[in-house]
């Protein structure tokens, strides 16, 4: 009776049916659609990342930077160079904590990685001297953007048994970075506070704004919580040392882009409890 039914549907010529779209039978494109549809909906959400990751997000920090510190121009580059710089470690372990997706979280890693290495240079140059007309040299090498991507993602990745310790580290980064920058921090306390503010405003708009998109997209509470802090979690290592090498370690680049971690971190941290509680309250699954 199947074999009968099978042979049966030659007379039916399914295949043949007039209505075409783009000269394929429109059963054939539906069925198509549907059996691509899971692969084009991961490509999606890589596209929706880099957009936010390299468009929305940068704009996001120039923007900021001008409305908080217009008459400091030092304390400007420095914001603007903590917003170009893209996270590739410690997102990982925000995301493995909010319950993210960690697979897709490592892909994007990878994207944000390559990416940064190819737009990082060109990028600086363009927020900094032609958009913002910032005067003075800025120099920033491929090969200290290749060496940041490669000590805090290349040595994490090669050292498997180092997984365990990620939180350990984070304190110990914690730690560090506190202690390292107390005195100027104190020093310079109003500086601080100036660029604190915009940093704040940043992690909060950038991260919020990403969460809901997703949801409003259907996206799922683990990949949009991989998402978010994708979105707000930055190359604070990559923005310091581009700092310290063009403008000295002692310059108001440099501070502003040492207050990012300081912000980020703490900040950070809230928001993985927030999103968990979020997406307790909301009822939001997979």
């Amino acid at each position: 009776m199947a074999t009968n039914y099978f042979f049966g549907l030659q007379y039916i010529n399914i295949v043949n049916i007039k209505g075409k779209f783009v000269g394929v039978s429109i059963p054939i494109v539906i069925g198509l659609l549907v059996m691509m549809y899971p692969i084009l909906f991961l490509w999606i959400q890589i596209g929706f990342s880099v957009v936010i990751n390299w468009v929305v997000a940068p704009l996001l920090m120039l923007g900021l930077a001008w409305a908080f510190l217009p008459d400091k121009s030092g304390l400007r580059v420095g914001l603007v160079l903590v917003g170009l710089g893209r996270c590739i470690a410690m997102v990982l372990i925000w995301t493995g904590l909010a319950g993210g997706d960690g697979e897709y979280c490592a892909i994007l890693v990878a994207i944000n990685s390559i990416l940064q290495m190819v737009l990082f240079p060109p990028f600086a140059v363009l927020f900094v001297r032609i958009i913002s007309h910032e005067s003075g040299t800025l120099d920033v090498s491929y090969s200290t953007v290749a060496t940041s991507v490669a000590v805090f993602l290349g040595i994490p990745l090669g050292v498997a048994w180092a997984a365990p310790w990620s939180l350990v580290g984070l304190l110990y980064t914690i730690l560090v970075l506190y202690a390292s920058q107390g005195h100027q921090v104190v020093r310079q306390i109003v500086s601080v506070v100036r660029v604190a503010a915009p940093l704040l405003v940043y992690f909060i708009v950038i991260f919020f704004f990403t969460l809901w998109v997703t949801h409003k997209l259907g996206f799922g509470y683990s990949l949009s919580a991989t998402q978010s802090f994708t979105a707000a979690s930055n190359n604070f290592e990559l923005a310091i040392a581009v700092a310290v090498a063009t403008y000295g370690p002692n310059s108001d680049q440099a501070l502003a882009a040492t207050v990012g971690p300081l912000i980020e971190v703490p900040v950070l941290i809230g928001l993985v409890y927030l999103v968990k509680w979020v997406g307790t309250r909301w009822g939001w699954r997979d």
